[in-house]
């Protein structure tokens, strides 16, 4: 499943373990979710922090995010910026 496929509603788990649910319909590789953590709270969550989506058009399961080419490059770039901190 591609990051541009996510859809208002879905729900899934990111890399730290902690569930969300997706908040918009957005496209790209900041999208808004609920967190729902050690506080339940809506904020940005960038994509490539997301572990899988466990809903995707009705069918159940496990989706693990994908990227096209032009999206792995800008991933690889925010992470390369990201390392530097």
């Amino acid at each position: 499943m591609y990051q541009n496929d996510m859809k208002k509603g879905q729900t899934g788990t990111l890399k730290d373990g902690i569930r969300f649910r997706i908040e918009d319909n957005k496209k790209g590789n900041i999208r808004l979710a609920k967190v729902h953590g050690l506080f339940t709270e809506i904020g940005s969550v960038y994509t490539y922090d997301i572990d899988h989506v466990i809903q995707f058009q009705g069918k159940p399961g496990k989706w693990i995010i994908e990227y096209t080419p032009a999206e792995q490059k800008q991933v690889d770039r925010i992470k390369g910026f990201m390392a530097t901190f």
